[in-house]
């Protein structure tokens, strides 16, 4: 039996849910967008708060932060190209491909809420050069070119890609199954995933993502998923024993939380009371933070905590 989404969001969780919304929503900027120093504007990071809002249960015009994401569309709209790629140039950062992935993933999700016309037509060229730039081992990197490939890159497409198809896009079916190739790949024997393939040893924030690139492939079972999900037990939260992040503990745990949601059961109800409480003894005032962008650790944070309001369809067993 799994527990109900009201006894897992308990009250402190709740408070930490709300205070997180409005800190995000006071730091949407002019134009948008989200994000400072070297972050200002990244398109990633506006996608992601854009999650956030929408896991609330607000929509696009509608719900106390539907403002906030009718003006995230806007700028992602504003800053895609005639190719389809979304970018920001100035805050793209060394991998300019998370940000496209990211974009397109919230973008897709708010595909027939939001009324404009534009955003159809804007979302089907960003899956097609997601689907373009897919490189002959199956994954992507950080350029939208079909050079080398990671598994980090390579997640966050697929899992743009599920996104859309599940909006009713076309995705060739030949470029998941080559993405599925390419996750097998790189699982390591103890059931982790390296880098990239035979490159590394396994590490926690990538095989989480590893697990959920075959999640949204449509690989929901096999002995690969069993040792994946069986790794990651290995970095179940321990709270009351704070400890400093370990590395990309945001972006880890935004993975992470989402196989333990699909896989459920025992997974799920010892993992997200187990880091639930642990992002709650790490809210500051009202934020999170990262050397990336409190902004960034914040809707990610938001993202871990409310995936039990089952709102975002991509979120969605």
């Amino acid at each position: 039996m799994e527990a109900a989404a009201g006894l897992l969001i308990t009250p402190a969780a709740e408070r930490a849910i709300q205070r997180g919304l409005e800190y995000l929503a006071g730091q949407q900027l002019a134009d948008g967008s989200f994000g400072s120093g070297a972050y200002r504007g990244n398109v990633a990071i506006a996608g992601l708060a854009g999650m956030a809002f929408l896991a609330s249960g607000s929509t696009p015009g509608r719900g106390p932060y539907g403002r906030q994401i009718s003006r995230i569309i806007d700028y992602l709209l504003a800053h895609t190209d005639e190719s389809g790629y979304i970018c920001y140039l100035p805050a793209a950062s060394h991998g300019p491909m998370y940000g496209h992935g990211f974009a397109t993933l919230f973008l897709a999700e708010c595909y027939g809420m939001d009324p404009r016309p534009e955003l159809g037509t804007v979302l089907r060229r960003a899956v097609r050069l997601i689907v373009d730039t897919q490189n002959d081992e199956g994954g992507w990197r950080y350029q939208p070119r079909r050079a080398d490939a990671d598994i980090s890159v390579t997640v966050c497409e697929v899992m743009a890609l599920r996104a859309a198809r599940n909006a009713g896009i076309f995705v060739p079916k030949e470029t998941i199954d080559r993405c599925v190739e390419y996750l097998r790949r790189c699982q390591n024997p103890d059931g982790g995933f390296a880098y990239q393939p035979q490159v590394g040893e396994s590490a926690f924030a990538r095989s989480a993502a590893g697990l959920v690139g075959f999640f949204s492939a449509g690989v929901y079972e096999g002995p690969e998923i069993d040792r994946a999900a069986q790794y990651l037990m290995r970095f179940l939260p321990q709270p009351g024993q704070f400890r400093s992040d370990p590395p990309y503990y945001e972006y880890g745990h935004y993975y992470a939380v989402q196989a333990m949601w699909i896989l459920g059961g025992s997974y799920w109800n010892r993992w997200y009371p187990a880091v639930r409480d642990d992002l709650i003894a790490r809210q500051r005032d009202g934020y999170w933070r990262s050397p990336l962008s409190n902004e960034y650790a914040t809707a990610m944070a938001l993202l871990v905590l409310q995936v039990p309001n089952n709102m975002l369809p991509i979120f969605q067993r």
